[in-house]
């Protein structure tokens, strides 16, 4: 177990720790509150799959204040439908990305929460459809403002950030069961419609959510539809501003959006700590632990191994060139409960990148050389100047 000083280390400089921590502890190394953090990429992914039942079940995205969110079967029917839905949305609306990037970035914009506020207005008809009510719209502008964006939770009194969760959780659990009821009375009249169409279509994440039946009820699939928010204009927007970033404080280079959108992922994966709860005694990377203990998957280190990647600390887009994936990269998560619409927000990641690159010369000024480390990894303060490129 960690010593104190070794523990407030941490606890001040997370990643400067690891960094440092790392190359002499091997594959697994204790951090404080009886967390074993695992750099090894074959246990990081049989810890994530959890094929031998080794740990207490847990999703990532599919968990509320109870506990995880379930059953299982529950959880793909939401997974399945918003991917559906999310992939309609990308395809509709792709066409207006182009303007949406000159609006919002520029000549002039501040990151990352230009990022988080570009994603969040792209899929804004995919989180609630525009018919929605003025007040529910509100409560996820706010919710954005004051929980999503990189150093939001340490703002204001801890007891003023509690109340207003709850507040913004009841907000959403009234808007679900609005659309439960509402739902539930035109089903009657619609029976005959729908036996000639099929089955009505959600009009956005919130009616997927809501469609949830028994045993889910609203205030879970209030957490639930959280959680969509946070990966849609959190996580998506911390990936766009890690490949912006990179890409104007490193040499230019001609590698595809895809590759430098990847190799973002690999250096600052957002989800850098995947944490899971041993149901049984047993031994993780040679170490013991039991249900007492946490064992946290790092995909920061994962893909910072020397052993597993050439030149691991520097930003070498082109080295995906030749990859479509590696045993060392887990951006995601791995097994069942990997991020729900990973591919989807990577493509509208990839297709904002290529917009920048193939329409603007860019500039970044870094504002503070340090990420800001929470829940998620999201990039340091910068200012995005974009010019766009004259035409022949």
């Amino acid at each position: 177990m960690p010593d104190r000083a070794s523990a407030e280390r941490f606890l001040r400089e997370p990643l400067e720790f690891l960094d440092h921590a790392f190359p002499a502890a091997g594959e697994a190394l204790w951090l404080p509150g009886r967390q074993l953090c695992v750099a090894a990429p074959g246990a990081s992914r049989a810890i994530l799959a959890n094929d031998g039942g080794l740990y207490q079940e847990h999703s990532d995205f599919f968990h509320t204040s109870r506990g995880p969110f379930g059953p299982r079967s529950l959880q793909i029917e939401i997974g399945r439908a918003a991917r559906a839905l999310l992939r309609t949305h990308i395809t509709q609306f792709a066409g207006e990305l182009p303007g949406k990037v000159r609006r919002a970035l520029v000549p002039t914009s501040d990151w990352p929460d230009a990022g988080n506020y570009l994603v969040y207005r792209h899929f804004a008809a995919a989180l609630a459809s525009p018919d929605s009510p003025l007040r529910f719209q509100r409560t996820l502008d706010q919710i954005v403002e004051r929980s999503v964006l990189a150093g939001s939770r340490q703002r204001g009194l801890r007891i003023a950030r509690a109340l207003y969760r709850s507040r913004a959780l009841r907000e959403l659990a009234k808007a679900i069961e609005t659309r439960r009821q509402h739902a539930t009375a035109q089903a009657g009249a619609a029976s005959e419609s729908t036996h000639r169409n099929g089955a009505r279509q959600p009009a956005d994440l919130l009616d997927v959510v809501a469609a949830a039946g028994p045993p889910a009820t609203a205030a879970e699939l209030a957490e639930i539809f959280v959680s969509f928010l946070f990966a849609i204009a959190g996580s998506v927007g911390f990936v766009l501003g890690w490949s912006l970033y990179l890409l104007g404080t490193n040499p230019p280079t001609d590698a595809e959006p895809a590759w430098v959108v990847r190799e973002a992922l690999r250096l600052w994966p957002v989800a850098w700590l995947l944490g899971r709860r041993p149901a049984r005694p047993h031994k993780v990377a040679g170490e013991s632990v039991t249900p007492d203990d946490q064992v946290v998957v790092c995909p920061y280190l994962v893909h910072r191994d020397a052993r597993h990647w050439e030149d691991p600390h520097s930003f070498r887009p082109e080295r995906w060139a030749a990859v479509d994936d590696h045993h060392a990269f887990l951006p995601f998560g791995w097994g069942p409960h990997r991020c729900v619409a990973a591919a989807l927000a990577m493509q509208v990641v990839e297709d904002i990148v290529r917009i920048v690159v193939d329409e603007y010369r860019l500039t970044v000024t870094p504002l503070d050389g340090r990420p800001c480390v929470g829940p998620a990894l999201a990039p340091p303060r910068f200012t995005l100047d974009l010019c766009p490129r004259t035409t022949a």
